[in-house]
């Protein structure tokens, strides 16, 4: 199991280990899309590049980035990840909308 900590939020979300960030925000009802997001999003499926989030702490404890989130990030520091491309595998720390 693992926390999953929403530090803009102020809220916490329980994993199962190997669960997807997304799912797990949205499921806790977590909204990590900024406005162009909401209506552009490809709803999970490693599209769009949308749903950017920033690890705060815990990023040992996620999967490596996707070949799909080195192309979409590459101009962002590394501790930003795409949520629907990220597995959690233990406690991790979050900003949405970074």
């Amino acid at each position: 199991m693992a926390n999953i900590t929403f530090i803009n939020e102020g809220r916490e979300a329980i994993a199962a280990t190997g669960a997807n960030l997304r799912v797990k925000a949205l499921e806790s009802g977590i909204d990590i899309y900024k406005l162009m997001g909401k209506m552009t999003n490809c709803g999970g499926c490693g599209q769009c590049g949308t749903c950017v989030v920033e690890i705060v702490e815990g990023a040992n404890n996620l999967s490596p980035r996707t070949a799909f989130e080195e192309r979409k990030l590459k101009k962002k520091p590394e501790n930003y990840r795409l949520a629907c491309q990220t597995l959690v595998n233990g406690p991790v720390s979050v900003k949405t909308k970074p």
